[in-house]
């Protein structure tokens, strides 16, 4: 039974995204290249269904946010190839991503989005580590004597 998913999930990530909208999202150090089309609101993350990439239900849950602010949560199919960062990030670089290709499907959804600030990439990063200290700005103990 697991050979049948396998390779309808495969002939749906390779045959039915020809005609779709490509937008790339990024946040931390993750970057989501996104496929979105007029669908059945099936999420593919890296070949597999997004609910068993994300096991967190609050990942799941920022994921669909998009489609759910523009009431269409069944009507897009998304493929994504997500690297770099961990889960969090991912999950943030594929909202971003979903939400610039609904904006190059309809223009009219851009000020909607725009408002949930989801077209705007989230540039907090991690600090860097200074020299001489513990980590970005934690420093060592210090003893008088």
């Amino acid at each position: 039974m697991e050979n049948i998913q396998t390779s309808s999930k495969n002939t749906k990530l390779k045959l039915d995204f020809k005609d779709s909208k490509y937008a790339t999202g990024r946040r931390k150090t993750s970057i989501a290249k996104v496929w979105l089309k007029k669908g059945t609101g099936k999420i593919y993350v890296n070949g597999k269904l997004f609910s068993d990439y994300f096991v967190s239900d609050n990942h799941k849950m920022q994921i669909t946010r998009p489609f759910e602010i523009i009431k269409q949560s069944t009507e897009y199919d998304v493929r994504c190839t997500v690297k770099g960062g961990g889960p969090t990030g991912q999950a943030g670089a594929m909202v971003h991503g979903i939400s610039k290709a609904l904006v190059m499907f309809d223009k009219n959804l851009k000020s909607t989005l725009k408002a949930e600030k989801l077209t705007t990439r989230d540039s907090r990063a991690v600090e860097r580590k200074k020299p001489g200290r513990k980590k970005a700005r934690r420093s060592f103990q210090f003893s008088k004597r």
